[in-house]
């Protein structure tokens, strides 16, 4: 595995913006001595590749700012991005040697990184860490599960509209306190991308947008600053209420 990002100063956790999300979110000050051992930062440029299916994986690790994808090639060359992650979601699975899917950052991105061999050793000795990573694990499991449903039944609007609630949702938890009601968070996907993880064309991706907004569902500043004033309406236009907590 190749990583030619460079490595970036490391950081006190106490002021890390996912600190209260992440798999340390649990964790006593002496065993965040412990992580501060095995921890190390990386940042990605935009278009660059985080890591490739099949690699070794000689670390596991945290997003703290900024996203990517996880994309899966199949036998004719055709890829499919299966998912994304975001501020505070994990990369990587103890256990596992090698990488299930290809990671790409969307944008710039940072990582917090922990040496997987003391990662685990530390997981194993440490409930704290292991209960999170449980925890995460199934939220990811029940985000799979709606996600399916965002695919395979929503129209186009229900689809931009429930992708725009979970960036939004997820841009409210990193915020301490959460913001309630209106929203506005930076879109770090580009419409293209959009498209590809939605399964729809740039064209409908486009005026879908133009749509939410002309109807006062979203406001944009620029191309990417997406405004909520009222998440509730976002949720109705997704198709769904405030129960659908298992996206984030």
């Amino acid at each position: 595995m190749q990583l030619d990002s460079l490595t970036l100063t490391p950081r006190d956790c106490g002021d890390c913006p996912i600190r209260h999300r992440a798999v340390c979110s649990r964790c006593e000050p002496t065993e965040l001595v412990q992580l501060d051992k095995i921890k190390y930062y990386r940042s990605f440029s935009a278009g660059q590749t985080v890591i490739w299916a099949g690699d070794e994986m000689d670390f596991v690790g945290s997003v703290v700012s900024g996203i990517a994808t996880l994309t899966q090639a199949m036998e004719d060359g055709r890829t499919q991005m299966v998912g994304l992650l975001l501020p505070s979601d994990f990369v990587g699975r103890p256990g596992r040697s090698r990488a299930p899917y290809d990671v790409v950052a969307v944008s710039d991105l940072v990582m917090c990184c922990f040496r997987k061999s003391p990662f685990e050793d530390m997981m194993n000795a440490t409930p704290h860490i292991s209960q999170r990573l449980l925890e995460m694990t199934l939220d990811e499991l029940d985000a799979a599960r709606e996600w399916m449903l965002v695919l395979g039944r929503k129209t186009a609007r229900e689809k931009i509209a429930s992708l725009l609630s979970i960036i939004a949702r997820r841009n409210a938890s990193l915020q301490m306190p959460m913001t309630e009601g209106h929203m506005q968070f930076d879109l770090p996907l580009t419409r293209e991308a959009m498209a590809d993880y939605l399964g729809l064309t740039l064209e409908t991706v486009s005026r879908q947008i133009s749509a939410l907004k002309r109807d006062g569902v979203i406001q944009l500043e620029g191309k990417r600053h997406v405004i909520v004033p009222s998440f509730d309406h976002l949720l109705a236009e997704a198709g769904e209420d405030d129960t659908g907590a298992g996206l984030v």
